[in-house]
C-alpha cells in the first residue's frame, strides 16, 4: 500500500514531515568562522584597551614563570606531577579575566593557572598535584569547582550550578574548561545538550591544544572543527585563536555577556598547542616531532602580545621589566611555600567525603583514633 492509498490521504496527505520534526533553530548563526579568530596582527588590535591589555601581558609573563617553577618543583620532589600549559596561557588568563566575582570557574586539572588568575594562593593551586589534602582551597570561598582529573566530568557539574542560580534568579555565569581530549566524553556531549534544553548561562572553553596525551584531534574526531559540535547542540560555536590573548578575551567575553543575559550557552575552541609534555611522567618525543613544536614557537602567546603592544606604544621597556620582577617575586614565593612541609591531620581522611558521616565512617575513624592515640603512647 503506498501513501496515497492509506485512508485519509490525497488532498489531506503532507509530503514534508509535521512541524515538531523540523528544525528547531536555525543552523547558520550557530556556525563558527571558517578559520580562527584573531585580533592581534589585525586592524582591530588598534582599538584595544591599553590598560586592560598591559594587565594581559603581566599574566601572562606571570603565568609562564608559574609554569616553569611549578615544573622545576616536580624534579626536585615536591610535586607528584604537573600537567603544564606552557604555550597555552593566553586561554587561561582570559578565561579567569573574563568572569565578575560571583561567577564560577570550572577547571580540570591541567587549568591550576586559570585558578591562579583569578585570584587563588599558587600554593594551594597545587596541593592537590602535590598529594597533600583534598582539593587545597574552600571552593565555595573562590568560586572555583575543585580541580577535576576525571575528564570532562566538570561540565556536567558545571551546568547543574548554571542552571541552579539561574532558577534562584542568581546573576551567575559557570565558564567550564575542558582539552580536546575531554570531547571525546560522554560527560561533554550530556552537559552541551542539557545546557542548550535549559538554556543554562554557561560557557563551555575547549583547549584544543592538539593532543590527548599522545593522541592527535584527528584520531578523535572527524568533525571540521570542535567548535563544529555546537550545532548539533543548539548552540553557537565559536573558533578562536588560543595563543592570541585579546582574541581569547573578546570572544569569551561576549560569551559571558550572553550567558548572562539568558541567550544560553556558547562552545568555544581554542585553537592552541601544548608546547611542553602531556605531564613530567610523559615523554612527548614518542608522538611528535622537534620540527612540530618550534613552529609553535613562533606563534608564542607572550611574543606575540609583546611584539604588537611594543608597535602600538602602549609597553615600554620598563613594562616588560616590571612584569618580570613580578613574576619572579610569585616564584618565590611559590617556592617558599611549597619547600614548607605540611603538616598533615590523618584524621582529614573522614572529612568532607558526606554532609553527615556513615556510621561504617565513624567506626573507621574511631579505630584510626586508636591507633594514633597508641602510637602516640608508646
Amino acid at each position: 500500500m503506498t501513501v496515497q492509498e492509506l485512508p485519509g490521504a490525497g488532498a489531506s496527505h503532507r509530503s514534508t514531515p509535521p512541524p515538531a520534526w523540523r528544525p528547531r533553530t536555525d543552523a547558520a548563526p550557530l556556525l563558527p568562522d571558517a578559520e580562527p579568530y584573531r585580533v592581534l596582527g589585525t586592524e582591530a588590535a588598534g582599538r584595544l584597551d591599553p590598560a586592560l591589555m598591559r594587565r594581559c601581558y603581566a599574566e601572562l609573563v606571570r603565568g609562564r614563570r608559574y609554569n616553569a617553577q611549578a615544573t622545576a618543583l616536580t624534579k626536585q620532589g615536591r610535586l607528584a606531577v604537573y600537567p603544564s600549559t606552557v604555550g597555552q596561557e593566553a586561554c587561561e588568563i582570559a578565561a579567569a579575566l573574563v568572569l565578575e566575582d560571583q561567577d564560577w570557574l570550572f577547571p580540570s586539572y591541567r587549568d591550576t593557572l586559570a585558578a591562579v588568575a583569578r585570584g587563588l594562593d599558587p600554593v594551594q593551586a597545587l596541593t592537590l598535584l602535590r598529594g597533600d589534602w583534598h582539593t587545597g582551597y574552600d571552593p565555595r570561598e573562590h568560586r572555583i569547582a575543585p580541580l577535576s582529573t576525571p575528564l570532562a566530568t566538570q561540565l556536567p557539574h558545571a551546568v547543574g550550578l548554571a542552571h541552579a542560580a539561574r532558577l534562584r534568579g542568581d546573576d551567575v555565569v559557570a565558564l567550564a574548561m575542558v582539552g580536546d581530549g575531554g570531547t571525546s566524553e560522554g560527560d561533554f556531549h550530556e552537559a552541551l545538550n542539557f545546557a542548550a534544553v535549559w538554556q543554562a548561562p554557561v560557557v563551555f572553553l575547549v583547549q584544543n591544544n592538539g593532543f590527548a596525551i599522545s593522541v592527535p584531534l584527528a584520531k578523535q574526531s572527524a568533525a571540521p572543527t570542535l567548535a563544529h559540535k555546537a550545532v548539533g547542540y543548539g548552540m553557537p560555536g565559536r573558533l578562536v585563536d588560543g595563543n592570541d590573548i585579546a582574541a581569547m578575551h573578546e570572544v569569551l567575553t561576549e560569551a559571558v555577556r550572553r550567558a548572562r543575559a539568558g541567550g544560553g550557552p556558547t562552545l568555544i575552541e581554542a585553537v592552541t598547542y601544548r608546547m611542553e609534555a602531556h605531564t613530567n611522567a610523559d615523554d612527548a618525543t614518542r608522538y611528535r616531532g622537534d620540527a612540530e613544536v618550534e613552529a609553535w614557537k613562533a606563534h608564542d602567546p607572550i611574543d606575540l602580545l609583546e611584539r604588537e603592544l611594543t608597535a602600538l606604544g602602549m609597553l615600554d621597556e620598563a613594562g616588560v621589566a616590571q612584569a618580570r620582577e613580578d613574576a619572579e617575586a610569585m616564584a618565590a614565593a611559590l617556592r617558599e611555600g611549597m619547600n614548607a612541609d605540611p603538616v598533615l591531620n590523618p584524621m582529614d581522611l573522614f572529612e568532607n567525603v558526606y554532609a553527615e558521616q556513615t556510621g561504617l565512617l565513624r567506626e573507621q575513624a574511631a579505630m584510626l583514633r586508636a591507633e594514633l592515640e597508641a602510637e602516640d603512647q608508646e
